[in-house]
């Protein structure tokens, strides 16, 4: 594609050229508008035409539970008998953390082996941090923790620990495999690339019904939603880490001797350990931001208490637990980053088990001591409740004082978003001819990437028509849109501000971080409470979740700018604004756009939960199949969001792409 910089125009659409095609579609668009009641099938996607695909999908997985035949049993039988293998481990996870084990003695009698002991599990995470790392981790994991055990949420919390402690080395094993699949058959990472896409776009909502069919309501539908969500990052960290192995590696262990296998398990795995265990750190995180919606599907924990919260609108109770999972993740996180970090120690063979694992000794040694004594003190072995902490008098105290203050100024300023900016937005999508907008979206898609690009947005946008979603899925585009707008509008100043000072950048660091770790339900609760139901709150709920990638990719793309262009712009005599505006900002352009698609991203998850306020978009289609068990419906319908994302993806990668080789930037 060229471009003709000369042309003050050539900034937005590359050439005269391609101004004229954009004026041209513009053109058709209002031409088919004016002309509704001549072509009123070109504006208006006729019922008639309306593909049943949803009604398939349904009859089909109807057919795959009641009728699919495997020979020596059912479809049903077999997921039923994986749903019941999988349940023991989550039984002997959830024996260890939370509920214990009970050993049948003679007769009705049973000896009962107490779960771990709050103590115990935080010693040795303590000291598991210290040997990891520093004493600074060590108080940070053991104040996690300890939050845990004093603000009363170390039960629900040991729950949700037991199902992760199942998922993700299940997540971890198949994205692995998956991954050396990969490496080894070309032809098969290329096929699996889209599916990929698929499950980590598709909203958890949409397959929560067939995996409820497939497994059944209960905490192994729960882990197998999770997996679905978690394991793509593993997948592709395991493909890339293999990738990576530097060939001198490889050619060396082909020289020893090492056979296929040796040589995959005994040299490139080992020599790709960092990006693995990054792989690894994104499957915990993944897990944990799965909990809440598992809870709807048979999981309990710290998941099942948030959304107990929202559906009783119990602030306090709902940021308790919120919090308690982004500590638990915090804490988590922390770990296994300094442990991908950490370099591999090599032991001698002949010193024996005992000699080699000192540290995991120690460790069981202290639960085992530690257990007992718990047996003959029972402040030990449960935290006492006398003891607990709560801020949901505080919680709730502040909303209230908050609508009796400022309902007015609250009431005024959604009023006058709605009449002004959300309804007029809405009404302008919602009437746009179909057709121009799959014209302008190819159009994108052909002066940003070729043909290829334009061909897929086109037939995504197309499968959203021709499925009876087009108007539901411009009210997410209209949600979204003004969602992203507003993030951006307000994340930007802030990761400029964080680019322009050292101590910002860490101030603001430690927030989003926060931000990132927080469950999307918990932002709910204050929302719905502040501003009730409706677009407005959807709107809100949606740019507190997706603010983060603004500010961080902005913050980011400023300081990626060489040292050099700021020296020979200050130099010429720049002032620091002029610096900014003719130089760090346009160089940082296209690391800022790509903030602005992870927005997308999180705006587009979040929109689905949201449909629990009451909007009228893709989210709420998603949310009531999910309600009446329809799996057509949702399935499509989630697959119209995933297909939204797919496309914001695509043309702004792609002109993010183009952007950085016009201005000299290298693309890694």
């Amino acid at each position: 594609m060229s471009s003709n910089t000369s042309d003050p125009l050539a900034g937005l659409f590359g050439s005269r050229q391609w101004l004229i095609f954009w004026l041209i579609a513009v053109a058709l668009t209002v031409g088919l508008y004016l002309l509704r009641d001549f072509l009123p099938w070109a504006v208006e996607y006729p019922r008639a035409w309306v593909v049943p695909l949803k009604f398939w999908v349904s009859d089909f997985m109807k057919w795959l539970i009641n009728e699919a035949d495997l020979g020596l049993f059912t479809f049903k039988e077999f997921t039923r008998s994986i749903s019941w293998v999988l349940n023991w481990f989550l039984l002997a996870a959830h024996g260890i953390f939370a509920g214990g084990v009970k050993i049948p003695l003679n007769g009705d009698a049973f000896f009962q082996i107490p779960p771990i002991s709050w103590v115990a599990l935080i010693s040795v995470l303590v000291l598991a941090a210290y040997w990891i790392r520093d004493i600074g981790l060590s108080i940070l994991v053991g104040c996690c923790f300890l939050y845990l055990a004093v603000f009363g949420q170390w039960e629900s919390a040991m729950v949700t620990l037991a199902s992760i402690m199942v998922a993700v080395p299940l997540g971890v094993f198949s994205g692995l495999m998956l991954g050396v699949i990969s490496y080894r058959h070309p032809w098969f990472a290329k096929a699996i690339s889209p599916v990929l896409d698929l499950m980590q776009t598709v909203p958890v909502f949409a397959y929560l019904v067939p995996v409820l069919f497939l497994f059944g309501f209960g905490p192994v539908a729960a882990m197998t939603a999770t997996l679905i969500y978690a394991v793509p990052p593993m997948v592709r960290c395991a493909l890339v880490a293999l990738e990576q192995v530097s060939t001198e590696i490889v050619e060396f262990g082909r020289m020893t001797g090492c056979s296929r296998r040796q040589l995959m398990w005994k040299v490139m795995i080992p020599a790709a350990r960092p990006t693995l265990l990054v792989g690894l750190n994104q499957v915990i995180m993944l897990s944990l931001n799965m909990v809440i919606i598992a809870s709807m599907i048979g999981a309990g924990g710290l998941g099942y208490d948030v959304l107990h919260a929202l559906r009783r609108l119990a602030i306090g109770e709902g940021v308790e637990a919120g919090v308690a999972i982004t500590l638990l993740a915090i804490a988590l996180d922390r770990l296994s980053q300094s442990y991908a970090v950490q370099r591999p120690k090599q032991m001698a063979k002949e010193l024996g088990f005992i000699r080699s694992h000192p540290r995991l000794l120690t460790a069981l040694a202290i639960i085992l001591v530690i257990s007992v004594l718990g047996l003959f003190i029972p402040v030990i072995a449960n935290y006492p409740d006398n003891l607990t902490l709560t801020t949901g008098d505080f919680w709730e105290k502040m909303i209230t004082w908050i609508n009796i203050n400022f309902f007015d100024i609250i009431d005024m300023t959604k009023a006058w978003l709605l009449i002004h900016v959300l309804v007029p937005v809405k009404r302008f999508l919602i009437a746009l001819p179909w057709m121009g907008v799959v014209s302008l979206v190819a159009l994108a898609g052909l002066q940003l990437g070729g043909w290829r690009l334009a061909l897929l947005v086109s037939l995504l946008a197309v499968f959203i028509v021709i499925t009876g979603n087009w108007e539901k899925a411009m009210i997410t585009t209209y949600l979204i849109g003004i969602s992203v707008f507003i993030a951006s509008l307000i994340g930007m100043p802030l990761g400029v501000w964080a680019a322009a000072s050292s101590r910002v950048h860490r101030v603001i660091q430690v927030i989003i971080d926060t931000l990132q770790t927080l469950p999307a339900f918990v932002y709910l609760i204050p929302v719905v409470m502040l501003f009730r139901v409706g677009d407005f709150s959807a709107m809100i709920a949606v740019v507190a979740y997706s603010l983060v990638p603004v500010i961080r990719y902005t913050d980011h793309g400023i300081r990626q700018v060489p040292a050099a262009m700021i020296e020979a712009a200050t130099v010429s005599g720049c002032t620091r604004r002029q610096i900014l505006w003719k130089v760090q900002l346009p160089l940082a352009i296209p690391e800022i756009m790509l903030g602005v698609n992870q927005t997308i991203m999180l705006g587009l998850s979040m929109l689905v939960i949201t449909a629990l306020v009451g909007t009228r978009d893709l989210g709420q289609e998603v949310y009531i199949a999910l309600t009446k068990a329809d799996t057509g419906r949702g399935l499509v319908a989630g697959l119209c969001v995933a297909f939204i994302a797919i496309i914001s993806d695509r043309l702004i990668m792609a002109w993010s792409t183009e952007r950085k080789k016009l201005l000299g930037l290298s693309d890694t």
